[in-house]
């Protein structure tokens, strides 16, 4: 029974996601660096039409592979994966921003917060991303699924290690038909800009060109606000 439930919960995530890996583009001196973090069950092919967009405009995009992307061996452990491709690609100084998905974005919370990436992140957006985890965890039975499920010792040390953020821009998307993160309102996060979007599916917020077409905004135009 219980992994018939992780199938289903399986394919509801791989909804719109194909297994090719976009290669790598070589980074263009000046240009904004950000790096795209996927999430759980999938691969850095969810930001397709993201990354598209944004290298278009010239900025420096880097698709995080996270192995094994169910987690099996804690986020933390993903977290450190984040930092060092972070640090072969762009060195260890140079600005970046995150756009994050899902599981990716406590991944990538866990890499700001007690990595030290805080320090060089000038932007950080979460789309459908379990801030205060989600009953779907406990479908699948992974270290890294155990950690998103509400109330678990790494949210809790998420939440208290928040002031880590200092002052960087975050926006956390979400759709109220959510299926993947029970209840959807699990991604508001009181730190973030809470920004809701009727997208029909969780992995469906990174097809919507009306999302992609907020998130580029904020990344790179001077004023978002506009």
């Amino acid at each position: 029974m219980h992994r018939n439930l992780s199938i289903i919960l399986a394919s509801l995530l791989a909804i719109g996601c194909t297994t090719r890996q976009q290669a790598p583009t070589p980074a263009i001196a000046g240009s904004k660096n950000i790096v795209l973090v996927h999430g759980f069950l999938r691969t850095g092919s969810s930001f397709t039409l993201l990354r598209k967009r944004l290298e278009k405009r010239g900025a420096n995009c880097l698709i995080i592979r996270l192995r094994p992307s169910d987690g099996r061996g804690g986020l933390e452990k993903l977290a450190l994966q984040l930092q060092q491709d972070i640090d072969t690609t762009f060195g260890p100084n140079q600005p970046i921003s995150i756009v994050a998905f899902s599981m990716g974005g406590l991944v990538s919370r866990h890499y700001l917060q007690s990595l030290d990436g805080a320090k060089r992140c000038e932007t950080f957006i979460t789309v459908s991303s379990p801030h205060h985890g989600t009953h779907a965890a406990w479908l699948y039975p992974s270290k890294g699924a155990e950690q998103m499920r509400p109330g678990s010792q790494f949210l809790t040390d998420l939440t208290a290690s928040e002031g880590n953020l200092a002052e960087i821009p975050i926006t956390s998307y979400r759709t109220p038909m959510d299926l993947i993160i029970l209840p959807p309102t699990s991604s508001v996060w009181k730190r973030a800009e809470n920004l809701e979007f009727p997208v029909i599916l969780h992995p469906l917020m990174l097809t919507s060109k009306t999302v992609l077409a907020d998130i580029e905004r904020r990344l790179l135009d001077q004023d978002p606000a506009k």
